[in-house]
Formats: structure tokens, C-alpha cells, sequence
């Protein structure tokens, strides 16, 4: 029974020294990444331990996130570990809170779990050992700095405005009297002369130019005037290998007949003509130019 009593007085005595310790920080500042962990909030521990000690009443703050006072002076918080003892089966975890020099100032039991979802188990362990804060009714004692409202008071600062002394207002009244009284001073006109030697002039009417504009000559080209005749001689036409020659009676060749692309069109040449031959409307036409003028002369072939 002793026993029990003096481990009953032991746990008292250490929860009454934890809330006393407490109570002297007034941030917890969690990692986002604990050290047992790879990777930032691994399992959503992070945010898991920041929420459950935000609901035990704790100033919680992430390490990336420090207030202004926080980061003058790092001894406001204790810094939150994860400390993560699992094996094969069974996670197991404790939280650890540490000062600013290092030194632990606050560790709870050991929480467990052997669910088997890593997830589901590191969160079940961490609540588990959460509940060693349940004792502990934190509440910030130390003092904030800066805080205090300054109250600025303007109470006595308006001055009185001294009245003016009647004897003064007699004698600016007399001394304005006497300046109406005396002569208005007379204007001085500036005169002002123009003369040639002072006075400078310049025309800005338009001055009529005397550049003309070039004209650009026109290229003189003669209008091109088809002028239509008639070639009275039959012309036989007399196959060749690249299209046809055009004979008259005597028999003489009078015209050479190319085959081009199109049919019924010709390429046309004679002793001092060159031009085309084709067919329009029945009728065969030998187009050539002379001096700039299109000449179109009917030929009669006979094929």
C-alpha cells in the first residue's frame, strides 16, 4: 500500500513539475518533417501532432511559419519531435518537446498500434501518446513583450490665444488713416517704340514655288490595231515530223507549221515572218507582229 501511495505521490509530483514547465513557453513549434520520417507530413503526422496539441491548448506554429517574436527569440517555444521506436508489427511512438538549447524538457508515454496500414497505425500510436497531455492545463505565464497599448494624451496642449491689447488696435487704426490720407501714387505708362533697328519682322504668307512638277514620260507604245487580210493563194499542207509545210501551186513553200500543246494552234514561220496559226470560227488565222502592229491575215489550207 506504501508503495502505491509513494508511486501515486511520484506521478503528481511530475505532472505538477511538467505544468509548471509548460506554462513557461509560449509556442510549440512542430517540423514539418520529423527526422524518422523521409518525407514532409509522412502519414500526415505533422498535421496530425500540430492539430492534437492545438486542441490540448497549446500556440501551435509550424517550423516554416515562425511570428515575428518567435523568431527574435527562440526560447519562447519548445521544439516537437516524433520519436519513432516501431518494428516489424508494431508502431510505436513518442513526443518529445525540447528548448532551445537542446535540452528535453517534456517526453510522453509510449504510444502503440499494430494496425497494419502505416497510416492508420503511426495516427492511432500518436493519439495514443497524446494522452499524457491530458493532465497538463497549459496556460502561458510568461509576459508578452510589446504588447502593452500606449495611450497619447493631448490634454493641455491646446494654448490660449492672448487677446490684443485695445491701445495696439487704436494705434494700427490711426496709422491706416494716415496712409489712405496721403497722395495715390501715380502709374508709370511704359511707352513702347517700334522701330526698324528694334523691330524685326517675318513674312509667314506661303511663297509661291517656283519648282514645277516632272512628269513622268509615258512610254510610247503604238496601239496594237489587228489588221485582218486575206491570203488569196490555196495553201497545201504537207505533214512533216514536227507538224506541217505549207506549199502553194507552184509547188513553193511558203510557211512552216510547228505542232504545239494545243490543238488546232501552230507555231508559224516563214522566210520574214514569225508568228501563230490557228482555227476560229472555221477558219484559219496566221497572227504576226509588224512594227509593233498585230497583223492577222486568213489563210485557206488545205490538209
Amino acid at each position: 500500500m506504501k508503495t502505491i501511495f509513494a508511486l501515486l505521490f511520484t506521478c503528481l509530483g511530475l505532472s505538477a513539475y511538467a505544468q509548471t514547465s509548460l506554462n513557461d513557453y509560449k509556442y510549440v513549434v512542430v517540423p514539418k518533417k520529423f527526422e524518422a520520417f523521409k518525407k514532409v507530413n509522412e502519414y500526415q503526422t505533422s498535421t496530425l501532432v500540430k492539430y492534437l496539441f492545438n486542441g490540448k491548448g497549446f500556440n501551435v506554429v509550424y517550423d516554416d511559419a515562425l511570428p515575428f517574436d518567435l523568431r527574435a527569440n527562440r526560447c519562447l517555444g519548445l521544439m516537437a519531435d516524433l520519436l519513432d521506436d516501431s518494428s516489424m508489427f508494431t508502431t510505436k511512438v513518442m513526443v518529445s518537446l525540447t528548448d532551445c538549447n537542446g535540452v528535453e524538457v517534456y517526453k510522453t508515454m509510449q504510444g502503440m498500434s499494430k494496425e497494419k496500414e502505416y497510416k492508420t497505425s503511426y495516427s492511432e500510436a500518436i493519439r495514443e501518446a497524446m494522452r499524457s497531455f491530458n493532465g497538463v492545463d497549459y496556460t502561458y505565464a510568461g509576459e508578452d513583450v510589446n504588447n502593452e497599448s500606449i495611450t497619447v494624451s493631448f490634454k493641455n496642449d491646446v494654448k490660449t490665444v492672448q487677446e490684443p491689447d485695445t491701445k495696439d488696435v487704436e494705434v494700427v487704426k490711426k496709422t491706416q488713416e494716415i496712409v489712405e490720407a496721403k497722395e495715390p501714387v501715380k502709374s508709370v505708362t511704359v511707352k513702347e517704340e517700334a522701330t526698324e533697328d528694334t523691330q524685326f519682322y517675318k513674312n509667314n504668307e506661303p511663297v509661291t514655288s517656283t519648282i514645277t512638277k516632272v512628269e513622268k514620260e509615258k512610254p510610247a507604245f503604238k496601239k496594237l490595231q489587228p489588221n485582218l487580210s486575206k491570203i488569196k493563194d490555196i495553201l497545201y499542207a504537207q505533214t512533216t515530223e514536227n507538224g506541217y509545210q505549207l506549199v502553194d501551186s507552184t509547188p513553193k513553200i511558203r510557211m512552216q507549221l510547228l505542232k504545239s500543246s494545243a490543238d488546232n494552234v501552230f507555231m508559224a514561220k516563214t522566210d520574214d515572218k514569225n508568228g501563230m496559226v490557228y482555227q476560229k470560227d472555221g477558219k484559219w488565222i496566221f497572227e504576226y507582229y509588224d512594227n509593233n502592229t498585230l497583223i492577222q491575215e486568213e489563210l485557206e489550207i488545205k490538209f
